[in-house]
């Protein structure tokens, strides 16, 4: 049975606080520890109005506290916003506390801004056509190159990074956790450097990326274990777990590829129910594709509300097209197809309704129907 994972941004309701957010996450993940999911992983996000996970050591450290079985990781730790040894202190820390249930996954997200700007210089490529895929729907890519263009997003970039600060490749931050952790560090010079805390810990060492490029080659050839963003990046998710396994290399980690694959998820009682509680997705997107941060999670009145216009429709179609919404066995059955046509491992459910309870349900309802 291929497991399932959860993935929380720690969402900050309409009408909601952060302290009611990460409340909610603590709840949720006491509930997921009782449900069966495997893993529960806190993403990072920053300046966003409706996200509370802004700090995932800090967040990760609060939800192993309050449980005791499921493993708690960070979905992913933006590397370009910190050094190695910052990272690999805050999880050994956390680690030392709670040995052998804790994940580092690792993610390029702060590193990406010079790669998105020159593309924003160049003229836009031909659009790739939709297609469905075995039952699978890969929609038309996103271009993040105009978000990253703004100049919000360089204000926000500058405030988390020191001034003139400039991010090591991602492969060399890679390899320097790994080393720091097993305490196999040298510099360019020859000398050692030791992490403490942070040397042997028992963290498990994951990449997480959107498309097939540095991250899924990085994920391979050290052979780490490697989750792909359907729910992020939906028409690159083939291509990355296509990357991801032809650079794969065995390592004393890994004897073959290991593939974790995200969806967006809302189960309810029947269809009926979940799109009513999924309908304020669409507005939630737009506000983090027109640069304004996630907004706080709005109700479904406030969602049927909102005038639409085919600009806004187009912002949002593929994150809203991809999403899995549904009774247990409608969403259940596509998580198997998603499965299957990616050859995942492992999926990793990420939820976000306005009343907490609706969530929790729904994470009850899938795990139930899924072991059925």
């Amino acid at each position: 049975m291929t497991s399932l994972s959860i993935l929380d941004l720690s969402p900050i309701p309409s009408g909601g606080t952060v302290t009611d957010a990460l409340n909610n996450t603590i709840d949720l993940a006491k509930r997921a520890e009782e449900f069966g999911y495997r893993r529960y992983w806190l993403a990072e996000h920053h300046f966003a109005p409706g996200v509370a996970s802004a700090a995932p050591a800090v967040l990760i450290a609060l939800v192993a506290a309050a449980t005791s079985t499921i493993r708690v990781g960070s979905g992913a730790v933006q590397l370009g916003h910190q050094t190695a040894l910052a990272v690999v202190e805050q999880f050994g820390l956390i680690d030392a506390l709670y040995p052998g249930r804790i994940d580092l996954g690792l993610g390029r997200s702060g590193q990406r801004r010079t790669e998105l700007l020159a593309e924003a210089s160049k003229p836009p490529a031909p659009p790739r056509a939709a297609q469905v895929v075995d039952g699978l729907l890969i929609p038309e890519p996103f271009s993040f190159a105009a978000l990253a263009a703004s100049p919000v997003f360089t204000l926000q970039s500058s405030l988390l990074q020191q001034p003139g600060a400039q991010s090591p490749d991602f492969a060399d931050q890679v390899d320097d956790i790994a080393a720091l952790i097993a305490g196999t560090y040298r510099s360019e010079e020859g000398l050692a450097a030791h992490a403490v805390p942070g040397e042997g810990a028992q963290v498990e060492l994951w990449v997480l990326g959107s498309s097939g490029g540095q991250s899924a080659q990085v994920a391979g050839e050290r052979g780490l274990p490697f989750a792909a963003n359907y729910h992020v990046s939906p028409s690159n998710v083939l291509e990355a777990a296509q990357a991801y396994r032809e650079a794969f290399k065995p390592s004393r980690v890994l004897s073959a590829p290991r593939l974790v694959v995200s969806a967006d998820v809302v189960v309810a009682e029947d269809d009926e129910t979940a799109r009513e509680l999924a309908s304020p997705y669409g507005l939630w997107v737009r506000s983090i594709r027109r640069g304004e941060g996630a907004i706080p999670f709005p109700t479904p009145e406030q969602a049927a509300a909102h005038e639409w216009t085919e600009e806004d429709r187009a912002l949002v179609a593929d994150r809203v097209s991809t999403q899995f919404v549904g009774s247990p066995r409608t969403v259940a059955e596509r998580l198997r197809v998603l499965r299957d046509v990616t050859g995942a491992d492992e999926l990793l459910v990420t939820t976000i309704t306005h009343d907490h309870a609706d969530r929790v349900r729904s994470y009850e309802l899938l795990a139930q129907e899924w072991d059925a």
